[in-house]
């Protein structure tokens, strides 16, 4: 049997949320620098996950706002490390997130594709060979501004050229957060042809998201976490009904 293709083991991440920036310069002055019962907010936004996914899974990862889905999301792609336990990732990573991230302002559409791309290993060569397709994909508007600065750009237009950009990747692992909320319906419908490409060429889908028709669409399994922890892992019916229960409580 091959190896899982992500496998998290007692999977935890801590973040410090400082409440100190937020003292008036009275109350730093009075407390000298010292803690004198203030909170430094340190919390597990994630804890104690394990879990794995093999490949050609597709996995809807389902909960309440601020029960650690994106951050999920982030240490499957390797943007966080974790402060407990091990993530294990055996393949390359397309990751569907925020879409604008990586692009420099001061560089037009065109240099931020190559940047972009070649970031996410794409050669130049292969970026110049489907660089016409790209552009297409992201649309009319981006078209016409492909040589224009991207502080010029909507933000629409920043996402559909990142979507563009990495939908191009050949990596394995997709992993999405609420990519197909952005955008009008015409792209939406390309976004969804996209997707249903690449899964049909068995890649393994790791999906944040709000939209029940999304999840059921793409997804077999669910993750409902709660409180940062694992809930329920199942089938995304499963899944969505453990976080209806939830909600009606």
């Amino acid at each position: 049997m091959p190896a899982p293709i992500i496998e998290a083991d007692g999977l935890g991440i801590q973040f410090v949320r400082n409440r100190r920036r937020q003292l008036r310069l009275r109350d730093l002055v009075i407390h000298r620098g010292r803690r004198g019962g203030i909170s430094d907010g340190r919390f597990w936004p994630l804890r104690d996950l394990s879990f794995s996914i093999e490949a050609g899974d597709t996995v809807g990862v389902i909960g309440r706002n601020g029960t650690g889905k994106s951050t999920l999301l982030r240490l499957i792609a390797g943007v966080l490390i974790p402060d407990e336990g091990r993530i294990t990732v055996r393949g390359d990573v397309a990751p569907l997130l925020e879409l604008s991230a990586g692009f420099s302002s001061e560089l037009t559409g065109r240099e931020n594709l190559y940047l972009v791309g070649g970031l996410h290993g794409l050669s130049a060569r292969y970026l110049r060979r489907h660089f016409d397709e790209i552009v297409t994909f992201a649309g009319e508007q981006v078209e016409r501004a492909i040589d224009t600065s991207v502080r010029h750009y909507s933000s629409g237009m920043k996402v559909r050229l990142g979507f563009a950009i990495i939908s191009h990747l050949p990596h394995p692992i997709l992993l999405m957060d609420e990519v197909t909320a952005v955008g009008d319906a015409e792209f939406r419908r390309k976004c969804y042809a996209t997707i249903e490409r690449l899964l049909g060429e068995g890649r393994t889908l790791v999906l944040v998201s709000h939209n029940e028709q999304d999840l059921t669409r793409f997804c077999r399994r669910g993750f409902y976490l709660d409180a940062g922890r694992m809930s329920v892992d199942g089938t995304i019916d499963e899944a969505l009904a453990a976080y209806h229960r939830a909600v009606a409580r």
